[in-house]
C-alpha cells in the first residue's frame, strides 16, 4: 500500500468518527465542506484549477459549499464520506501522481478534522511516512514561505535540519518540532502545532505564519 491509500483511509476514519457539522481547523468549514473539497478535488476541474488559479477561487468554493449544502442528515454525510474514500478517476492526474499529489493533502486534512474541536495529540508516525512527509515538506517550503522575510531552517524531532530559506534582512528563524507540527505551521495552521519558534527572524516569521 503506498503511504497516499494508507492516509486515505486515514482521513476517511477521522471523519466518520465526527458529525458533519464537527469543526475543523479550515476557517469556515465543517466537516462535511472537508470532505466536499476532497471530493471536489479529485473529481471536478474547476476545483482543481481553483487551488492554482485565484481567479477560478471562488467558483470553486462556491461548488464546495454547494456540494456540503446537500449533507442535510446523517445519511448524506455518510454518503459523501464513502466518496472520499474512492480513488481519482484515471482521466485526473493525482490518479498517476499518487504521493507526490496527495500525501500532504490528506495527512493535513486528517489533522483538520482530529484538532478542529481543540488540541488533539500528534498522531505516531511510521519513520518511513515521517521521511517522506519532511521530504515534502523541505520541497514544498521555499513556495509557502516567498513572501517571508526572515531566514528559516526546520529542525525536526530527531535534530536533522534543512534551511528552507535564506533570510532577507531579518535574520533568520529556527522553528523546531516533530515533522508531523513543522507540516502544520508551514500550511498555515501554527496555532494548532506543536512547534518551538526561536532565533532573530522569529518576528518576521511568525507575522506571517503565528503559532
Amino acid at each position: 500500500m503506498t503511504w497516499h491509500q494508507a492516509l486515505r483511509r486515514e482521513l476517511v476514519d477521522a471523519l466518520a468518527a465526527v458529525p458533519p457539522d464537527a469543526p475543523t481547523l479550515c476557517e469556515g468549514w465543517q466537516a462535511r465542506h472537508l470532505a466536499a473539497h476532497v471530493v471536489l478535488r479529485q473529481t471536478s476541474p474547476a476545483v482543481g484549477l481553483g487551488l492554482l488559479l485565484p481567479r477560478v477561487t471562488s467558483l470553486a468554493d462556491r461548488r464546495v459549499e454547494q456540494l456540503a449544502a446537500t449533507v442535510t442528515d446523517d445519511a448524506a454525510y455518510r454518503a459523501l464520506v464513502a466518496r472520499v474514500a474512492k480513488r481519482p478517476p484515471a482521466w485526473h492526474p493525482t490518479a498517476w501522481a499518487g504521493d507526490a499529489a496527495d500525501s500532504v493533502e490528506l495527512f493535513v486534512h486528517t489533522e483538520d478534522v482530529r484538532r478542529g474541536a481543540g488540541a488533539a495529540d500528534p498522531r505516531p508516525l511510521d519513520a518511513g511516512l515521517s521521511d517522506h512527509l519532511w521530504r515534502s515538506l523541505v520541497r514544498m517550503a521555499p513556495l509557502r514561505l516567498r513572501g517571508v522575510h526572515a531566514g528559516v531552517v526546520l529542525v525536526r524531532e530527531d535534530e536533522v535540519r534543512a534551511r528552507v530559506r535564506r533570510p532577507r534582512g531579518e535574520g533568520t528563524a529556527v522553528v523546531r518540532g516533530e515533522v508531523s507540527e513543522l507540516l502544520l505551521h508551514l500550511t498555515g495552521r501554527g496555532t494548532a502545532a506543536d512547534v518551538h519558534v526561536e532565533g532573530p527572524g522569529a518576528d518576521a516569521l511568525t507575522a506571517a505564519l503565528p503559532v
